[in-house]
């Protein structure tokens, strides 16, 4: 979607193009790959469209932490369904005076009429995000016969006031992930398109709805009182994510992250409903799962990825999908 970027405010660049010119009507799709360079940071970015729905996919590489944004007046009202896949961000909207959180791997759902303000971002790693644009009234019809948090989100979306589904963003499921990449590798025909492409974005939509429903509904444990208790283990969570190729021990990530392991282990199950490696397992299963599917070879998966052996990695990939590396790759 179009924005201004800067990395002062008023030297603006336009990312994303005008607004008018991705509009799509009588069922066709539309797609728009374009990169950038600048002197604040180089980026890639896909743009997918269909009636009522855009998307968007950005690769980004900041060479400044600090950046500003601007609107561009064009866009109309939508709301955003939120997918960081990997990186951190932190955006302080000016308009609403409200400061938005992303990390790797999660999620959340946001109506945010108006961008105005400052963003912060790591540059040592690669910022790459998913996003999902229901226009508003194509969300307000989704959203009348869903859940409780999705009506309140809609109410909020009918009456012009910003709100994000969760106070705290959730994990990227798998399901999330796969439908992610089903839609940026979509090859059917453009009516065939269109319809698969619209499924899977009401699917990320619904996913979303159901894991903050569940997130709503359980009880949060006695061991994530604080904010600082829930800020280490998301910590815990990056840590292990970056280094998933060697990881330390819970002992070791507990002191590194400044929490007691009984918090952190009982944390890690609150706040991700898995335990520590079992959350690491999955993870990197999953993005084995990728990277076979991206070409890389399996034995080059099992050695990135810090398996002791090819055959313990096939085990573990079988065991998890019911397929083979190899059968996945063909």
């Amino acid at each position: 979607m179009g924005i201004n970027v800067g990395k002062n405010y008023g030297a603006w660049k336009n990312v994303g193009g005008n607004f008018d010119d991705l509009r799509v009507q009588n069922g066709l799709v539309t797609e728009k790959r374009e990169k950038y360079s600048f002197s604040f940071s180089d980026a890639e970015m896909v743009q997918i469209n269909i009636p009522g729905i855009y998307m968007v996919y950005g690769d980004i590489l900041f060479k400044q932490q600090q950046m500003y944004f601007s609107p561009t007046n064009d866009v109309p009202d939508m709301i955003k369904l939120r997918f960081t896949l990997s990186g951190s961000g932190t955006i302080f909207n000016r308009v609403n005076k409200q400061q938005y959180i992303f990390n790797s791997n999660q999620q959340n759902i946001i109506y945010m009429p108006e961008l105005d303000g400052t963003g912060q971002y790591d540059t040592n790693q690669c910022y790459r995000f998913f996003e999902v644009h229901f226009v508003k009234e194509k969300f307000l019809q989704l959203a009348e016969h869903s859940t409780k948090a999705l009506h309140i989100l809609a109410d909020y979306a009918d009456t012009g006031r910003y709100m994000q589904l969760g106070d705290q963003n959730l994990p990227i499921s798998w399901p999330m992930q796969q439908c992610i990449r089903d839609i940026l590798d979509c090859d059917f025909p453009e009516g065939l398109k269109h319809l698969f492409i619209e499924s899977k974005c009401i699917e990320l939509l619904v996913l979303q709805a159901e894991a903050f429903e569940r997130s709503i509904n359980q009880k949060q444990p006695v061991a994530l009182t604080s904010t600082y208790d829930r800020e280490c283990i998301y910590q815990a969570r990056d840590y292990l994510i970056q280094n998933i190729h060697q990881p330390p021990s819970v002992a070791e990530l507990a002191k590194l992250c400044g929490i007691n392991e009984f918090k952190l282990k009982q944390g890690f199950k609150g706040l991700f409903d898995n335990s520590i490696f079992g959350y690491l397992s999955d993870y990197r299963l999953n993005h084995a799962k990728e990277l076979l599917l991206d070409g890389i070879s399996i034995k080059s998966v099992a050695f990135m990825l810090g398996y002791s052996s090819v055959q313990h990695f096939s085990n573990a990939f079988r065991k998890k999908f019911a397929v083979t590396p190899g059968k996945l790759k063909g």
